[in-house]
């Protein structure tokens, strides 16, 4: 069973904590790094845009990554 972790972001100047599973948060941080741009930065991206619970939110934005990622790939190198 995964274990929520809590961490504090900044958020446009304001701190908050978001609770994410590891596996989430080290997910962002390889997406965060792959944009070139900061794991805070990401987040606040990601924030501006939800509808609704920004944990939920960013589970989706990691889900929709992958999903967009492994589509790429699929039509890059067909099987």
């Amino acid at each position: 069973m995964a274990t929520l972790k809590k961490h504090s972001i900044l958020i446009a100047g304001h701190a908050t904590s978001i609770s994410l599973e590891e596996e989430f948060w080290a997910a962002l941080r390889q997406i965060a790094a792959a944009d070139g741009v900061s794991l805070n930065r990401l987040v606040a991206d990601v924030d501006s845009a939800r509808d609704g619970n920004l944990s939920s939110a960013l589970r989706l934005f990691v889900l929709r990554r992958l999903q967009a990622d492994l589509a790429r790939s699929t039509t890059e190198n067909p099987p």
